[in-house]
């Protein structure tokens, strides 16, 4: 008998859960799967990360093999653009969205960018994992932060998804929290420089996409040439302009 899909996970018959945890290859992961299922908290803590080979690598989505498990990872822009190239070791933090019609699991490169995706789909009424990416994928999680704390609609506007009152909506009810989750802000470990974000921002005002223009922007930042603002954004033009 074929054991049934993680999508049919949550109707899974108890039996099936505990043939399933039984065989030593899935025992953990299916062990943790059943926990979540049968807490009314449906708690996100089972997988804190993955660890293993990027097996396939696009804007959107990536597949790590873990010990021959091919685990599937919508992703955010601001995950994308560091990533390896594939074949290589990877580790991400993960978020796993339990609904009643499914499972679907978000990776991001840092735990900040999971806490603030985890508290915008948790804490801002209208907002969903799909906004929250789009949030990660136009701006890095210190600039997000300090619009919120600014009130800076104008910023938040920039974020497709995102009109006045859905500003207004943020402002007001994650003000006081993101300071939880607010990294070392401009960290040393911060691949995508404020001079990088600056050009993104730029090439978006001129009707890029957001997540094209930090592809971009990403790529040549990574070419250790030197370049300020004015020339990232030249440079970018001519790539996008091919």
């Amino acid at each position: 008998m074929t054991p049934p899909s993680l999508n049919c996970l949550p109707c899974i018959h108890q039996k099936w859960v505990h043939a399933i945890a039984l065989h030593p290859k899935f025992h953990l992961v299916f062990y943790g799967l059943k926990r979540i299922l049968q807490s009314p908290f449906r708690s996100n803590s089972m997988i804190d990360y993955l660890h293993g080979k990027l097996a396939l690598k696009e804007p959107t989505h990536v597949v790590i093999d873990v010990n021959g498990i091919g685990f599937g990872i919508d992703i955010p822009m601001s995950t994308y653009d560091r990533l390896p190239t594939a074949g290589s070791p990877v580790q991400l933090h993960t978020y796993l969205n339990v609904r009643d019609d499914g499972m679907q699991l978000f990776g991001f490169m840092s735990s900040e960018e999971r806490g603030l995706f985890s508290l915008l789909i948790q804490v801002v009424s209208g907002v969903g994992p799909k906004l929250a990416l789009n949030v990660l994928s136009t701006m890095s999680v210190g600039t997000f932060c300090q619009a919120v704390v600014d009130g800076d609609m104008r910023t938040l506007g920039r974020i497709s998804g995102i009109g006045k009152r859905s500003a207004e909506r943020i402002i007001v009810e994650l003000r006081n929290r993101v300071q939880a989750i607010r990294p070392t802000m401009e960290s040393a470990g911060s691949t995508f420089s404020a001079i990088a974000e600056d050009a993104a921002n730029a090439l978006q005002t001129l009707g890029f996409k957001a997540e094209i223009a930090r592809k971009v922007v990403s790529e040549l930042a990574q070419d250790e040439t030197e370049r300020d603002t004015q020339q990232l954004i030249k440079d970018a033009l001519k790539q996008l302009n091919r």
